[in-house]
């Protein structure tokens, strides 16, 4: 007989190699749950990797439907023992079941699956699409993106002194800003929703219209708006919904700064001298196209209101003669403010420098000594760092970054425009420093009144 085959026949040396089967370990059942309708990777099947776990070989069946992988099993076949298989056996019928509409999100958002099914972009004093992050993130982040605004009530009306907390002219150009931020939405493919009403009410009811996940929304520095988002923090919470705050409307960014906030100086020049050689963060384009708006809820988008509609006197904006008064006269919106800002680009840079006794130049001589564009950086019609990039790139020679030099006047070390717009973000970020809901002390603020652009 032969050797080898000495025990091929004998039923006592085949009970050992039975039981051997018979103990060989139970596999667990794979649960796995996947956002994507993708089938699953090649490297899963990496016949090394698998033949490591088993003591005999194993067949895997991996269907191609996402709802089925639900239930990965992996099955112990009669294949000979002399043989090494491997053999996908891979479905080809269609998907039984639709993809769920609000997939889990993983750690690393630049994943396609981390994609939020819907948020919405709160437009507040940032009525721009350029440069505008909060813009951008939502759309890099958000599979579709509600746009809205919300004209609050508790900013018109009479203050307790009894002034008009928002007069006709600022309401007006508002209006026009508003329009105008609509139509540069629509131009790329999305739309403003428009509402007058609290923002914490109009926020909830149509996140939860649209299943919207998450709020973007940028920073303001005031006591009221820093009130206004403890009020939406809290709401949105209790919805289980993520407020996302984004800082937008200085030259340099509040993470840039290099103190934190609570050692913010209390004084003009101890702050201009902390944020010499501060570098500007480089503005954000515009996108050409932006996501989609939400398909669930069929929102609809709105009439922007009138001054009658915000209880104002329209006939306080006109002339004695029926025409519109001087100060009508200032149109409001992005598209305004980036053609003034070019305007003055280019005056700055035909007009003769006037050279000073110290051999430095005034940057704005020949310019009307005034860009004129508050009222735009005001709104956030434009952005203080498109400003100061459009100019330096127009006129290389007006705009410069701030130097080491103490001398803080026209033409020396921090030029005209640098001056105003460190001016600015003086009394932003001091603001912001005192305007904490909770804020009980203050400290006197040692400054005088600034030149404003």
């Amino acid at each position: 007989m032969d050797p080898k085959n000495q025990f091929s026949d004998n039923p006592e040396t085949q009970k050992p190699q039975e039981e051997e089967q018979q103990h060989l370990p139970v596999l667990p059942i794979a649960s796995i749950s996947l956002a994507l309708s993708t089938i699953l990777p090649t490297h899963f099947l990496n016949p090394p990797k698998i033949s490591t776990l088993f003591n005999k070989p194993y067949k895997v069946k991996i269907p191609t439907q996402v709802s089925s992988l639900s239930n990965l099993s992996l099955s112990a076949s009669s294949l000979p023992p002399t043989k090494s298989n491997f053999k996908s056996t891979i479905s080809a019928n269609p998907l039984q079941n639709t993809l769920t509409l609000n997939p889990l999100r993983p750690s690393e958002p630049s994943n396609a699956a981390g994609l939020r099914r819907a948020s919405i972009v709160w437009f507040r004093n940032d009525l721009r699409v350029h440069d505008n992050e909060c813009l951008n993130a939502a759309h890099n982040e958000s599979m579709s993106v509600l746009a809205v605004y919300c004209f609050d009530p508790r900013d018109y009306g009479k203050s307790s002194s009894g002034f008009d907390k928002t007069g006709p002219y600022r309401a007006s150009f508002l209006i026009e800003s508003v329009a105008d931020l609509r139509k540069n939405l629509q131009a790329r493919g999305s739309d403003l929703v428009v509402r007058i009403g609290k923002p914490e009410t109009v926020l909830v009811e149509l996140a939860k219209a649209v299943g919207a996940e998450a709020v973007y929304a940028h920073r303001e520095v005031s006591h009221d708006e820093v009130k206004g988002e403890d009020k939406i923090d809290a709401v949105m919470k209790d919805e289980g919904l993520e407020v996302k705050y984004f800082w937008g409307s200085t030259l340099y960014h509040v993470d840039d700064l290099p103190f934190k906030l609570e050692q913010m100086p209390t004084n003009y020049g101890g702050f201009r001298e902390k944020v010499q050689g501060l570098e500007v963060r480089k503005t954000i384009e515009a996108l050409d196209q932006l996501r989609g708006l939400p398909a669930r809820g069929d929102v609809e988008p709105g009439e922007i209101p009138s001054l009658v509609d915000l209880g104002l006197n329209p006939s306080a904006t006109m002339g004695q003669n029926g025409k519109p008064a001087a100060n009508a006269s200032l149109v409001g919106g992005e598209n305004e403010a980036l053609q003034r800002l070019r305007k003055f680009a280019a005056e700055c840079q035909v007009q003769p420098s006037k050279e000073n006794k110290d051999g430095t130049t005034d940057s704005v001589y020949g310019a009307n000594f005034s860009c004129k564009i508050s009222p735009w950086l005001a709104m956030g019609c434009l952005s203080p760092r498109s400003m100061f990039d459009e100019l330096k790139k127009s006129t290389s020679r007006t705009i410069s970054a701030a130097s080491g030099k103490k001398d803080g006047g026209s033409g020396t070390g921090l030029n005209w425009l640098m001056y105003e717009l460190l001016w600015r973000d003086f009394f932003r970020f001091i603001t912001k420093k005192y305007s904490a809901a909770k804020q009980n002390s203050a400290t006197p603020v040692t400054a005088c009144v600034g030149a404003a652009t």
